[in-house]
């Protein structure tokens, strides 16, 4: 078990049977989460997230007793770790429309959100997506009114709020940021990060940084006496901006590209090694889970990563990693380990958002369909097909996923799996597409 960073025994002895309490709800949603033996049941995830409400409703009333509604002690940190667990429960089992599955991804975002400012660059196309995100889940909250605790919704209100306050600091450091100037900007901000995801390869690309550092070389010298010209020979607004991530973007090439001694690179420095090692494998295995995600992620899964970075990102002293002698990383191991840990919570939060509304038990009917209408788009975009018969395979299969459901719906065993809608509309699609075919082709045929 990941468990959260350690903090202090709750002071009041009336909170310490919650604390049980909740460290067994923790413990059975972490064996939940390991059995991968059969499908997650929504009546299990559902029984495990009301037995945690009612333990947040009787802190809530110990708490305002004593007038200590912010009191943080080992209560709310575990709390926390068994509603990451929830919400990524209830996207597994295709519940991502409901107020608990919004936990999980508030608390990617403010990681996210926390480490662009802290970062000091970043693109208009990362907030944008964070406000969609944020607005996504606002949505889903008003939904939650009437059906999910007053107390959860609150607390999720609350976070939602934290992470808006956020990305409203961020973009008034864009609001200098002219329009003429965002296209370099963004270009920029990509060949940062470009220098950096090459910076961790396992054979370093020294060619490619090279190449990149060109490039930043020809940015600068679009320059006309140290500022960038629109089309009309003026200097657009956010002059300062643009010119500051291009001295960073130089000067962090000249590092990398320092590291290469007899064309081979030098390591990381030795004392943070096991740190980096394990960003580097945290960091790939999400990486693969982003290819194959259809196919092989369960959402729970991701609470294991969550935690491993949650505690080396929190490891940090003042913001700076340092070894056991209070030493300071140098400058190219502190970005290097920086960038592992953002591109972490980066891929965690991409697939967050790319998760369907289908349960893990239907996700199999769900991938085969929409393979199914992926091939048929394909064969209705390239000009459909001469005959019958080259449909008689589709038809095939659709009509053996369309056995499969018992009175409409898919079942496993006496359940019903979360997501029926989502398999029958697409099931539906890709019907409509098989018969527009045939019809495509008996039309041409008469």
């Amino acid at each position: 078990m990941t468990d959260s960073p350690a903090v202090q025994a709750p002071q009041d002895p009336k909170e310490q049977p919650i604390l049980d309490r909740i460290l067994a709800i923790r413990d059975k949603l972490s064996l939940l989460k390991q059995d991968k033996t059969t499908y997650i049941k929504s009546h299990d995830v559902l029984r495990h997230y009301d037995h945690l409400i009612e333990q947040v409703h009787l802190l809530n009333i110990i708490r305002e007793e004593h007038d200590k509604p912010l009191e943080q002690n080992r209560v709310d940190n575990v709390l926390d770790d068994c509603f990451q667990l929830v919400s990524l429960f209830f996207l597994t089992i295709g519940r991502n429309n409901e107020a608990p599955a919004v936990y999980s991804m508030t608390s990617t975002i403010r990681r996210l959100l926390d480490h662009l400012k802290e970062a000091a660059f970043y693109s208009p196309k990362d907030l944008e997506s964070a406000s969609k995100a944020l607005d996504s889940m606002q949505e889903t909250l008003k939904r939650g009114k009437e059906s999910h605790s007053p107390h959860l919704l609150t607390l999720l209100g609350n976070r939602l709020d934290t992470c808006r306050n956020l990305l409203a600091e961020l973009k008034l450091s864009l609001a200098d940021l002219s329009p003429e100037l965002t296209p370099t900007y963004e270009r920029l901000v990509s060949i940062l990060r470009s220098i950096s995801a090459a910076n961790t390869r396992q054979k370093f690309p020294a060619s490619e940084v090279q190449r990149f550092q060109d490039q930043l070389r020809e940015i600068q010298a679009t320059m006309v006496n140290g500022k960038f010209l629109a089309e009309n020979s003026t200097a657009p607004a956010g002059q300062h901006v643009a010119a500051e991530l291009l001295n960073r973007c130089l000067a962090w090439s000249d590092i990398v590209l320092s590291r290469q001694v007899f064309g081979r690179r030098r390591k990381i420095d030795e004392r943070f090694k096991a740190t980096y090692d394990k960003l580097c494998d945290i960091r790939n295995h999400l990486e693969k889970l982003s290819i194959t995600q259809a196919w092989s992620l369960r959402e729970t899964d991701l609470y294991t990563y969550q935690r491993q970075l949650d505690r080396i990102d929190e490891s940090r002293i003042n913001g700076n990693f340092e070894d056991s002698s209070g030493q300071r990383a140098d400058l190219h191991a502190q970005r290097t380990l920086l960038y592992l840990i953002r591109r972490s919570y980066a891929y965690i939060y991409t697939l967050l958002i790319s998760s369907e509304p289908v349960s893990e038990a239907l996700l199999p009917i769900f991938n085969q369909l929409q393979t199914l209408r992926r091939c048929l788009m394909e064969v209705k975009r390239s000009g459909g097909v001469t005959s019958p018969r080259e449909l008689y395979p589709y038809s095939m299969k659709l009509h053996s996923i369309d056995n499969m459901r018992v009175d409409g719906k898919f079942m496993l065993g006496t359940d019903i799996p979360e997501g029926q809608g989502s398999v029958n509309s697409l099931l539906a699609e890709c019907f409509e597409l098989s018969y527009e075919l045939r019809v495509e082709t008996e039309d041409h045929s008469d």
